[in-house]
């Protein structure tokens, strides 16, 4: 069965259209184009700002930590597709991050000892045997095949299992979050397989290149930026599909859905299974990057920072759930730079603010400008 114009659920915060009555020809026209391309507007302007501004532009210091800050955006990304459009809070993106973070250090760190020879930390830490599971990640393609497959299979089965029956909303919320104090936990726990609260660092190579190279830094920033942006589009077509009607449908009408022929259990397990893979890459990407990955980058307070970054950006909204995570990060970054001691609380005083008076976050405030604007501009009218 199909979803009619008339069936299908109104999206809450959107704006209700305009009669076609009230809108002239020329205008319906553009602003049906508008709402189109808009957002592939906004994705050409970040990618400018991205790869080719900033890269020019900004120091070494400072590309890598805005590197940092698109790996954050890209697991961000994915959260806006599973909470804002499929109404899953998905509180344990850590784990995926997690999942793609450690495929990609497992092989840098293999990369650093050489053919045939085992991790440092495995020789402070243990007997200097290393597992069996750790020798596949030694091939480069192999570890991009994990990092793809790894967070896709685990995401699958765990999302199966919880939505299959039906858990969601703060039940959801919980579980995920559960699953990500679980992971680090064990990580923690397996300091002679995984380095244990310490994480893996001490990266000297990146598939062949020289890490310490500034122009391999360069590069590595730039696929970072260039990930981000080919998730927006990719994201911007689930949207506008059909699958992006079915999942806003699912979010406001679950029942509605299910009565029309439809498992809303499988609407959002795909959902949940690209959140993850996003999520994943970002972690994969973060690794070279910053240089470390550990159970710090991978827990619940990680989680939650992401899922605030999103909430700040708008996550109802395409680019708003990557530009709250890079303005989350560089807060962050600069708040605790000049206040050491006291930036968390600017940036929880920060979060409040914008939800008291910004509900649906800083991306919300060009509609409403533009909203202003035409109110001056027909009010003038009006008068004349």
């Amino acid at each position: 069965m199909s979803i009619t114009t008339s069936d299908a659920p109104e999206v809450h915060g959107a704006e209700p259209a305009a009669p076609e009555a009230a809108l002239s020809p020329k205008r319906s026209f553009r602003s049906d184009l508008v709402r189109t391309y808009g957002p592939l507007l906004g994705i050409g302007v970040l990618a400018l700002l991205l790869l080719v501004w900033a890269p020019g532009s900004l120091s070494p210091f400072r590309l890598g930590n805005l590197g940092k800050y698109c790996c954050w955006a890209l697991a961000a990304v994915g959260i806006g597709l599973a909470w804002g459009r499929g109404g899953m809070l998905v509180m344990g993106q850590g784990v995926f991050f997690g999942l793609g973070g450690y495929a990609m250090a497992m092989h840098m760190k293999l990369e650093a000892a050489g053919p045939g020879k085992v991790p440092d930390f495995m020789q402070l830490y243990g007997n200097g045997t290393m597992p069996s599971w750790w020798e596949p990640f030694r091939s480069g393609p192999f570890t991009l095949f994990a990092i793809i497959a790894l967070p896709a299979v685990v995401s699958f089965v765990l999302g199966y299992a919880i939505l299959k029956r039906r858990v969601k909303g703060a039940y959801f919320a919980i579980l995920t979050q559960a699953l990500a104090v679980a992971f680090s936990t064990l990580l923690i726990a397996t300091i002679k397989q995984t380095g244990g609260f310490n994480g893996l660092n001490t990266f000297t190579k990146f598939f062949g290149q020289n890490l310490y190279d500034p122009a391999v830094k360069k590069n590595i920033y730039m696929i970072a930026a260039g990930l981000l942006i080919v998730c927006l589009v990719i994201v911007w077509q689930l949207y506008r599909s059909r699958y992006g009607e079915l999942l806003v449908a699912t979010r406001d009408a679950e029942e509605r859905i299910r009565f029309l022929g439809y498992d809303p259990a499988n609407i959002k397990l795909a959902a949940f299974v690209v959140a993850a893979i996003m999520a994943s890459i970002g972690g994969a990407m973060f690794v070279p990057i910053a240089g470390i990955i550990s159970p710090s980058n991978v827990d619940a307070t990680a989680s939650i920072m992401l899922i605030a970054g999103v909430a700040l950006g708008g996550r109802a909204s395409l680019l708003g759930p990557a530009v709250g995570a890079i303005v989350v990060g560089y807060g962050q970054t600069t708040l605790s730079e000049q206040f050491p001691t006291q930036w968390i609380y600017f940036q929880g005083g920060l979060f409040i603010v914008v939800l008291l008076f910004l509900p649906f976050g800083i991306t919300s405030l060009l509609p409403k400008l533009k909203e202003l604007a035409s109110r001056r501009r027909t009010t003038g009218e009006s008068a004349a």
